[in-house]
């Protein structure tokens, strides 16, 4: 589950919009230029397969009002991912480069 997610950059991309409070799909396809909207609905509906989102439907017939939001397992996943990325800048910025704890130590 976590290579599906973290190896595409629009799951990534779609997870993080949800994260900031966008929920619905058209909003999310305006916010990623390039996404197809079967590459959109195959992402989402994936995550929500996973637990990261859960999806809602609001009317009686179509077209209806959609919305994706994070589940509380989501936020976690968001969580640890906003971790990750903590992370690499430190390794960008060379706060773990190879020998540095040797030297300073």
């Amino acid at each position: 589950m976590v290579e599906e997610i973290v190896g595409c950059k629009w799951s990534l991309r779609l997870l993080a919009l949800s994260a900031a409070g966008v929920t619905r799909p058209a909003e999310m396809q305006r916010a990623c230029p390039g996404l197809s909207a079967k590459v959109m609905n195959e992402r989402l509906k994936k995550m929500v397969r996973f637990g990261i989102l859960e999806r809602s439907a609001y009317g009686e017939k179509p077209p209806l009002a959609v919305h994706y939001r994070l589940t509380a397992f989501g936020e976690r996943f968001q969580d640890l991912l906003r971790e990750i990325c903590r992370l690499q800048e430190a390794l960008d910025g060379g706060a773990f480069a190879p020998g540095k704890a040797r030297e300073e130590g």
